[in-house]
């Protein structure tokens, strides 16, 4: 059986980055929180309508950010959410060990 050579890269770890987007990090962590927040949501059960009422927003806004159509929404927004599903958020601020041109910003 021949050998076949496989090409690939090796992920960054941010798929943002790797597909060469604007702002990768940001776009990584909004992705994160709205990922946190949709996990919140179908653990509670909760319905969009209900989401909506609880979150300030509209349903049709509940809807976007579930399926990840983040374009309106800005970090701060999403904690707001966050902290509106009962959820405390911890911010730490220290030297990427990557080295300053390394730094990134996680949700834990």
């Amino acid at each position: 059986m021949p050998k076949h050579e496989v090409d690939y890269v090796v992920s960054s770890g941010n798929v943002f980055a790797d597909l060469g987007l604007p702002n990768p990090e940001e776009a990584l962590a909004k992705a994160e929180l709205a990922n946190k927040i949709s996990m919140l949501i179908q653990d509670r059960k909760l319905t969009q309508a209900k989401a909506a009422k609880l979150l300030g927003i509209d349903q049709p806004k509940v809807s976007m950010l579930l399926r990840g159509r983040l374009t309106g929404f800005s970090i701060e927004r999403l904690m707001r959410f966050l902290i509106l599903l009962g959820q405390d958020i911890k911010i730490s601020v220290h030297p990427s060990p990557q080295g300053p041109s390394r730094a990134r910003v996680l949700v834990a």
